[in-house]
């Protein structure tokens, strides 16, 4: 297992801040597709309107990412300096096992480009971040992907309460 070091950069999501504009998709889907299609962002802007929540997600470039080890053909690699899970295009048979894989939903498969979808983060630039008009997106130093994991389900269960069956 390779793990992030300690001083390594993501992006953090204030889901409190997001005003719901998907700034973020259209330039994630313009600066990496050339066109201005949020289907095609490696980041979605998720509703819960019974809150009046609006999520930013992405990729959280786990600690120990399933897409990396269900992958047949090795075209995802977790950087050990930055620890971004990079895609390979040219490796990529299009399996989608990856997609599958992720527990949390943040890769996404084009049929029109045929491309899987996912963060890289910019290589350390990310435009999302740079854009975001109500700065709920940051690009900061991080202390693990859990502690990332963990703020963003206290945030989620605080905004929503209980679950009632």
């Amino acid at each position: 297992m390779v793990t992030r070091g300690r001083m390594s950069k993501g992006i953090v999501i204030s889901p409190d801040k997001c005003t719901g504009c998907r700034t973020c998709e259209l330039v994630c889907s313009f600066m990496k597709h050339d066109n201005f299609n949020p289907k095609d962002a490696a980041i979605s802007v998720l509703a819960f309107d019974e809150v009046g929540l609006q999520v930013p997600m992405t990729c959280l470039q786990c600690d120990d990412p399933h897409c990396v080890t269900v992958c047949p053909v090795n075209a995802l690699e977790k950087d050990e300096n930055t620890g971004v899970v990079n895609y390979d295009r040219e490796k990529c048979i299009g399996c989608k096992m990856c997609v599958s894989a992720c527990p949390f939903g943040n890769m996404t498969y084009s049929s029109r480009i045929k491309q899987v979808i996912k963060c890289d983060e910019c290589g350390g630039d990310p435009q999302c971040v740079k854009l975001c008009p109500s700065g709920a997106l940051v690009y900061k130093e991080l202390d693990s992907s859990m502690e990332r994991r963990k703020n963003i389900a206290g945030y989620f269960k605080e905004a929503f309460g209980e679950v009632v069956r």
